[in-house]
C-alpha cells in the first residue's frame, strides 16, 4: 500500500541520514499528492461504472417495455449505387433470407428450394467477388428423385436463424419446415404437421422456440431443442403471410387479406387484433417489444403500437403507382419491411426499383421518408444487420409468393446495402414518451 511504501522510504532515509528537514517535508507532501490522485482516480472509474451499469439497466427497463427507441435514422447517409454489393448465385428468386445476431453470416433461400450460407463482408454466394466466401450450399431436390433430397424439394418461403446461432429453420410450400445445424448446414429434424405452405418462421429471442405460420391460417409453437411440437394458435381468417417475435412470450403475424395483425400472447392464450390496411397484409416485423410495421399490397405501411387497435401512423401508396393509363393504375405492393431493433429507422420493399428507408417520428405517430436506394426487381426480404451498418435485400424476378408479374431485366441475387454513419453524429438512445 502507498501508507507501507512510504514507512518503508522514510526508514530508508532515516537509515542513511542524508536527507535534510526540508527534503523529507517535499518527499512526504509527493507522496501525500500521489495518495489523493489515485483516491481521485479510483472515485472516478468507481462512478463511471455506477453510470454505466446505470444505462444497461435503464435500457434494458426501456427495450422490455417497448419504449426504446434509438435516433439512428438521423445518422443514417444515403449509400452511393456503387457501393450496393450485388451477389450472384441464386438460379431461382431469392425468397428470404436472414442475418445471424453477430453479423458474420447470412443465410438466403429461393423458389428451387437452395439454401446458401454466406460470410458477411464481401458476402458472395459464388465466392468470386473480392474476399467472399460461399460457406454452405444445399441445392433443392425434386419430388421422386432417387436417394434421399438432403434440402427442400419445394420453393422456400421462409426461414429464421436461433439468437445463439445454433440453428437454422426453413419452411417450405410443401408444408414442411427443417431444422439445421447452422455452423455446418446439416439437417437435424422435420417438423410436420401444417396442412399448406409454411409462410413464416421466427425464434423466440434467447431460446429455441420456434413460431411457425402457415397457408392453413394457424400458427404452431415448437421446440428446437427437444425436437418437440407444443401448440397451435387459431384466429386468422385467411393464409398468414409473415410473423415475428422477439423476447417476449408472444409473437405477431400479418393475415393476408382477413385485414388483421394479431399479437398472439402465448402462456394467456390470448390475441390482440388491429385493424388499418385495405389490402392483403404481406409482410411485418416487430420495432421492440410494443411497436410494430407492416407492409400490404395496398402499397401502404403502417406503423403499430399495441395500446392502439389502428395505426399509430399509415402511408399509403408508399412506393407509388404503377401501370400507364390512370384508369389502370395501381399502387405498388409492399412485398417487404425491415426494422432496426429498438431504434427509428424502418426500411421497405418492392418492385417499384428502390428500396426505401423511413424515420418514426417520436411516438411512431409519423413515418418520414429519408431516401431511395435504387433496386430492379422484386425486394422479397429486408433484413438489417444487428449493429445497423447494413441492410441486406434479397431480390427476384418474381414476387415470393406467385407469379403475377415477371421483371426480365432484374437478377435474382442478394444485395448489401451499407448504411455509413455520419461522422460525429450522436448516438444516444431516446424513451419514446407516448
Amino acid at each position: 500500500s502507498a501508507a507501507a511504501g512510504r514507512r518503508e522510504e522514510e526508514a530508508a532515509a532515516e537509515g542513511e541520514g542524508a536527507e535534510t528537514p526540508q527534503e523529507k517535508k517535499l518527499r512526504l507532501a509527493k507522496l501525500y499528492l500521489e495518495e489523493l490522485r489515485r483516491h481521485e482516480e479510483e472515485e472516478k472509474a468507481a462512478a463511471f461504472l455506477g453510470d454505466l451499469v446505470g444505462e444497461r439497466l435503464e435500457e434494458a427497463v426501456l427495450e422490455q417495455q417497448g419504449r426504446l427507441q434509438r435516433p439512428a435514422a438521423q445518422d443514417i447517409c444515403p449509400p452511393a449505387p456503387a457501393t450496393v454489393r450485388v451477389l450472384h448465385g441464386h438460379r431461382q428468386p431469392v425468397t428470404c433470407l436472414v442475418v445471424s445476431s453477430d453479423d458474420k453470416f447470412i443465410f438466403s433461400a429461393d423458389k428451387d428450394g437452395t439454401v446458401i450460407k454466406c460470410n458477411d463482408g464481401a458476402v458472395c454466394p459464388t465466392g468470386e467477388v473480392e474476399s467472399g466466401k460461399r460457406l454452405c450450399v444445399v441445392p433443392g431436390g425434386k419430388k421422386g428423385m432417387k436417394g434421399q433430397p438432403m434440402g427442400h424439394t419445394a420453393p422456400v418461403l421462409c426461414i429464421a436463424i436461433s439468437s445463439d446461432g445454433k440453428y437454422l429453420a426453413t419452411g417450405d410450400r410443401n408444408k414442411l419446415i427443417l431444422i439445421w445445424e447452422a455452423a455446418i448446414c446439416k439437417r437435424l429434424y422435420t417438423f410436420t404437421g401444417h396442412r399448406d405452405a409454411v409462410s413464416g418462421l421466427s425464434f423466440q429471442k434467447g431460446t429455441y422456440q420456434l413460431y411457425s405460420a402457415s397457408h392453413d391460417r394457424s400458427v404452431k409453437v415448437w421446440n428446437v431443442e427437444e425436437n418437440a411440437y407444443l401448440e397451435t394458435l387459431f384466429g386468422h381468417q385467411d393464409v398468414i403471410t409473415g410473423i415475428d417475435s422477439l423476447s417476449r412470450e408472444c409473437c405477431v403475424t400479418s393475415g393476408g387479406r382477413d385485414g388483421t395483425v394479431r399479437f398472439w400472447k402465448i402462456p394467456e392464450e390470448s390475441q390482440l387484433i388491429f385493424y388499418g390496411h385495405q389490402g392483403s397484409i404481406d409482410c411485418i416485423q416487430l420495432i421492440n417489444e410494443e411497436h410494430m410495421v407492416s407492409g400490404a399490397d395496398d402499397g401502404s405501411v403502417a406503423l403499430w403500437g399495441l395500446a392502439k387497435k389502428k395505426p399509430l401512423a399509415l402511408v399509403r401508396q408508399s412506393h407509388g403507382m404503377q401501370g400507364s393509363a390512370q384508369d389502370l393504375q395501381q399502387p405498388y405492393w409492399v412485398s417487404a419491411v425491415a426494422a432496426l431493433l429498438n431504434s427509428d429507422l424502418v426500411a421497405t420493399g418492392s418492385h417499384s426499383g428502390c428500396v426505401k428507408l423511413w424515420k418514426c417520428g417520436k411516438g411512431f405517430q409519423k413515418l418520414e421518408p429519408l431516401c431511395d436506394i435504387p433496386l430492379n426487381g422484386f425486394v422479397n426480404s429486408l433484413k438489417f444487420s444487428s449493429a445497423g451498418d447494413f441492410l441486406v435485400a434479397g431480390i427476384g424476378q418474381e414476387h415470393r409468393f406467385g407469379r403475377w408479374w415477371r421483371v426480365k431485366e432484374a437478377k435474382n441475387c442478394i444485395c448489401i446495402i451499407p448504411l455509413k454513419h455520419r461522422a460525429g453524429a450522436p448516438g444516444t438512445m431516446a424513451a419514446d414518451s407516448a
